[in-house]
């Protein structure tokens, strides 16, 4: 796995980020002057929380033998408009009544293992730069 991310500008609003093979294109959405024709950079940052936390409950279902058939995780969050920024970040695992009532807090934990959660409860240094090439 790359350690790099390569980003370019398509046009537009839009913004592309190339890792590993992979493209993954952003733009604004139309009432920010975009297309809307991909997420917004901040919706991945949303998604990766959630579907980082889905893994693991994933992880954890196969490591028991227990079909992951009617498990769904829904992320909620709250926004403070003002301070543009976000308040609260809700995860809620929801399981089919066969699932064992004995794993329910371990569930809970698996989810809290996710390695997107930990980078926000403990964030890196993060440094820009410009650089002449």
């Amino acid at each position: 796995m790359s350690t790099e991310m390569k980003v370019t500008f398509p046009g537009g609003k839009k913004v592309t980020a190339h890792y590993d093979g992979f493209e993954i294109a952003t733009d604004q959405g139309v009432d920010s002057g975009g297309e809307g024709a991909a997420p917004e950079p901040f919706d991945y940052f949303l998604a990766s929380l959630a579907t980082c936390a889905a893994y693991y409950v994933m992880k954890f279902c196969e490591g028991r033998s227990i079909p992951t058939d009617g498990i769904t995780v829904h992320q909620r969050w709250e926004r403070n408009e003002e301070k543009k920024r976000l308040e609260r970040i809700s995860i809620r695992i929801e399981v089919p009544p066969e699932f064992p009532a004995k794993y329910h807090k371990a569930l809970v934990r698996a989810a809290d293992s996710c390695t997107v959660k930990k980078t926000l409860a403990d964030p890196p240094e993060i440094t820009t730069e410009t650089v002449v090439v």
